[in-house]
C-alpha cells in the first residue's frame, strides 16, 4: 500500500518528464551566428592616420636642407664601475669644438682629467656671475637652469639631465662668467673639466690645435638661431643705397630615407581553403588578421626603429625634460614651444595621457576636448592629444611624449610609402602567391613598405623622462 509521500513523488516525476525537443539537440540542426575572428592586438593606430603619406617612386626619399653649422649638439655617454663614473673618451666628440676629432690618445687624456662630483637635491653646481672656467658633463640626475630676473627673482629656463653639458664654449673662447645657475633637483653625478686642464692637454697636442683652428674657420661669424648662414638683406634704406649680395648654401650630403619593410609568409592548407569557406572565406580572414599585425608592427617601427623611428630622429635641442617628473601643464607648454610653428598633434602613451589628466586636476585645470576625425579627444592649447601605445614605458615607469607638425608644405613630419607595387593589396602593401608545397600548403608573401622623414628639425619635439607613478 503506497504512502502519501510516495504518491506525491510520483506526481512530481510525471510533471518533470520532457515534453518537447531540448535546445541541446536542436542546435545540431541549426546554423550558428558567428563573428569574424577577433584580434585583441588591434589598436587605433593614430600615428598612421595623422601622418600625410608621400609617394616615394624611386624607393628613396632625399631631404634637402640649407647648410647648417650647428656642430656637436648631441649627448655625452658615460660608464661606471661601482661608484666611479667616467666619460667615454670618444663621446667627447659630441662637444661642438671636438666634433670630428679622431685622436684617441688626446681624447683619453681629456677624459682622464675630468673630475667626478656627486651631489644631492638642492645643491648649486654653477652659479650665475661666478667665473665660467670649466666644462660640466651631467652623468646622472636633473639640474634646473635658472637666471636672475629683473627684480631679483629666479626664472627657470629649463631642465638638464643625463648626457647634457654646459660650459663647452668656455674651454676655447673667452672664459667670462656664468650667465645662469644650475641647481640640482635630484641626487646625481657630474664630471667637470677645468679650463687649465684643457689648456695643458691643448699645449701638448698640435693636432688638437689645428682641429680647433679649422673648426672656427668653417663656422661663419653671422648665423641664424638655427645655425644657418645669415642671408644678407637690406631694408629701411632711402635712395640708391648699395645692396648686399648673398646666396643660400645647401647641404652637400643630404639625408636619404630608404623605405623599410615588414614581411611575413602566410600559410594556409588547401583543404581548409577548399572545404571551410562558408560563411566566411578562410584565406581572407587569415589575410585580414595578418595585415592588421603588419600595420601594428609598422606603427611600432615608425616610433622605435633606430633608423627612421621618431624617438631616434628628433634633434637633441628638440628634447626637453620634465621639471619635476610627472607631465605638468608647464611641461606641455614647453613641449609645444619646441614645435611652436603650427603644431598638429601630441602623441602619448595612454598611461601618460592619464598622468597628464591627474596633473591638470591637481591644479584645477580641465583640458578641453576637440573633435578630431569624428572623435572627441583631449587637447592642450587646442592641439589634440592622441594615444599611441607603441611609445615605450620603461620598467621604472617613465615614458616620452611627442609633439609634431605634419605635412610636406608645412615642412613637418611625413610618412613615406610607394603605391602601385606588384600584387598590391592595399596602399604600399602587397600579397604575393608563392606556390603550394608537397604537403598541400599554400604560401603567400605579405609585405608592407614604409618610412618616415622629419623635414626640418623643429617639426618634432619630445618630452622625455615623463614619470607615470601616482
Amino acid at each position: 500500500m503506497t504512502t502519501a509521500a510516495e504518491r506525491n513523488s510520483g506526481n512530481e516525476s510525471a510533471e518533470q518528464a520532457q515534453q518537447s525537443l531540448a535546445t541541446a539537440a536542436a542546435r545540431n540542426l541549426a546554423t550558428t551566428t558567428k563573428t569574424p575572428p577577433q584580434m585583441q592586438g588591434i589598436t587605433s593606430r593614430w600615428l598612421l592616420r595623422v601622418l600625410p603619406w608621400v609617394q616615394v617612386t624611386g624607393g628613396t626619399f632625399r631631404v634637402n636642407r640649407r647648410l647648417s653649422h650647428t656642430l656637436g649638439d648631441g649627448r655625452v655617454e658615460f660608464v661606471s664601475t661601482g661608484s666611479e663614473v667616467r666619460v667615454i673618451p670618444l663621446e667627447l666628440t659630441e662637444l661642438p669644438a671636438l666634433r670630428g676629432y679622431e685622436d684617441q690618445e688626446v681624447l683619453e687624456a681629456l677624459a682622464g682629467r675630468c673630475e667626478q662630483r656627486d651631489f644631492r637635491p638642492g645643491e648649486v653646481i654653477v652659479e650665475e656671475g661666478r667665473p665660467a672656467d670649466q666644462l660640466v658633463l651631467i652623468a646622472h640626475g636633473k639640474l634646473r637652469r635658472s637666471v636672475r630676473g629683473r627684480y631679483d627673482e629666479d626664472i627657470t629656463q629649463g631642465v638638464l639631465a643625463d648626457g647634457d653639458f654646459v660650459g663647452d664654449d668656455r674651454l676655447t673662447g673667452q672664459a667670462g662668467t656664468w650667465d645662469h645657475t644650475l641647481t640640482s633637483l635630484t641626487s646625481g653625478t657630474v664630471l667637470t673639466l677645468e679650463r687649465r686642464a684643457f689648456d695643458a692637454v691643448l699645449a701638448d697636442s698640435p693636432s688638437l690645435r689645428s682641429h680647433l683652428a679649422a673648426t672656427r674657420a668653417l663656422i661663419p661669424s653671422q648665423r641664424t638661431e638655427n645655425g644657418e648662414s645669415a642671408i644678407e638683406l637690406a631694408s629701411g634704406h632711402v635712395g640708391e643705397a648699395a645692396l648686399p649680395g648673398t646666396y643660400v648654401d645647401y647641404e652637400l650630403t643630404p639625408r636619404e630615407y630608404e623605405l623599410e619593410v615588414a614581411q611575413t609568409v602566410l600559410r594556409v592548407h588547401t583543404r581548409v581553403a577548399d572545404l571551410y569557406n562558408h560563411p566566411m572565406n578562410q584565406l581572407e580572414e587569415q589575410l585580414r588578421l595578418t595585415i592588421e599585425a603588419l600595420r601594428e608592427r609598422q606603427e611600432h617601427e615608425l616610433v622605435n626603429n633606430s633608423r627612421v623611428g621618431l624617438l631616434h630622429n628628433a634633434e637633441m635641442k628638440q628634447r626637453i625634460h620634465t621639471r619635476s617628473g610627472p607631465p605638468t601643464p608647464d611641461d606641455l607648454d614647453e613641449l609645444l614651444a619646441t614645435v611652436w610653428k603650427d603644431p598638429s598633434v601630441i602623441l602619448a602613451h595612454p598611461k601618460a595621457i592619464a598622468a597628464i589628466g591627474r596633473e591638470c586636476s591637481k591644479r584645477g585645470l580641465y583640458p578641453q576636448s576637440v573633435d578630431y576625425e569624428g572623435h572627441s579627444v583631449p587637447a592642450w592649447r587646442g592641439v589634440p592629444i592622441l594615444p599611441c601605445n607603441k611609445i615605450p614605458v620603461s620598467p621604472q615607469g617613465s615614458t616620452s611624449v611627442l609633439a609634431m607638425r605634419t605635412g610636406e608644405k608645412a615642412q613637418g613630419v611625413v610618412g613615406l610609402h610607394q603605391t602601385g607595387i606588384p600584387d598590391e593589396y592595399s596602399p604600399s602593401l602587397s600579397v604575393r602567391f608563392m606556390g603550394i608545397n608537397e604537403t598541400a600548403v599554400m604560401s603567400y608573401l605579405v609585405s608592407a613598405y614604409y618610412s618616415a622623414a622629419v623635414l626640418v628639425p623643429d617639426a618634432l619635439g619630445i618630452l622625455e623622462d615623463v614619470e607615470l607613478g601616482h
